[in-house]
């Protein structure tokens, strides 16, 4: 029976906290081989000490990775060929509008439809002639470039689908993001690339996140069917929440790791917190 390999993926924009205790544990405890991947694409967010606290405070959780962790932020030119290999099919064209213009627009619809990122893109820059978009480019007008979603869909197969530990086979619908963002202005290549095509290149067989991403695997499947990648399984876990029931996060001061650690706990105490309970690893 082949090994289960697994990954724990965080990006560096600010201290670990429980909950990402929590989703490293998962990780580490459902694979035969765990992997830790770096997701520092943002570079405008990420930061090299963050990346050093997170592999500290990995370390004194008694964690241990199968391969030295991956870097993104190495690797834009790999993702750069994957979408070179999209846009040669014709499945990606560039967006050039702001922020703004999308949410005038947006508004100026009225009930506009509803995506598990928002309201989505009401498809001005696909509507654009090959002329428009070669002119604006010449010009050096900054853009984004987004997935055509009709064309995509029409490029794979209709019964997309993946397996989800607890539930078994589920249905995708991938259509519900629209023509969702492959490489942003500010960024090379969108979270939704990178992990799907890291993910393949590394062997990950079990991918386990939070069950906040659970829908994102809807789109994960259609670029892995588009890529020609490997469908690996999923077990998308609970978050952890405060005692207001909101879900642990940076931007709302969760309790680090680091200051776990600095106020006397132990690697076992923290571990329990993030509800693992594990006798073979340090104290």
């Amino acid at each position: 029976m082949a090994a289960t390999v697994t990954r724990f993926a965080p990006s560096p924009t600010g201290l670990l906290h429980l909950g990402h205790a929590h989703a490293a544990l998962a990780a580490w405890r459902a694979g035969d081989r765990c992997l830790l991947r770096i997701e520092d694409i943002d570079t405008t967010r990420c930061r090299p000490e963050f990346t050093a606290a997170i592999l500290a405070d990995l370390g004194w959780l008694g964690l241990t990775w199968d391969a030295p962790p991956r870097r993104q932020s190495a690797h834009f030119a790999e993702y750069r060929a994957t979408l070179d290999r999209l846009s040669g099919r014709g499945l990606l064209y560039p967006c050039f509008c702001t922020r703004g213009e999308i949410a005038r627009e947006v508004a100026a619809a009225g009930r506009a439809p509803q995506g598990p990122d928002g309201p989505l893109y009401p498809g001005t820059c696909r509507r654009l002639t090959a002329a428009g978009r070669a002119a604006r480019i010449a010009r050096g007008d900054a853009f984004a470039l987004r997935l055509d979603m009709a064309a995509a869909l029409a490029a794979a197969p209709g019964d997309l689908s993946f397996h989800e530990a607890g539930e078994g086979r589920l249905r995708c619908d991938p259509g519900q993001f629209g023509d969702v963002v492959l490489a942003r202005k500010d960024v090379p290549a969108s979270y939704h690339l990178c992990v799907t095509h890291d993910d393949a290149l590394q062997g990950v067989t079990l991918v386990t996140r939070g069950e906040d991403l659970k829908p994102a695997t809807h789109l994960h499947r259609l670029l892995q069917t588009l890529l020609g990648w490997p469908e690996p399984g999923y077990a998308h876990h609970r978050l952890l929440a405060d005692a207001a029931g909101r879900r642990l996060a940076k931007r709302d001061g969760a309790p680090s790791l680091r200051s776990l650690r600095d106020a006397g706990m132990t690697p076992a105490e923290v571990r329990a917190l993030a509800g693992f309970a594990d006798p073979a690893l340090p104290p």
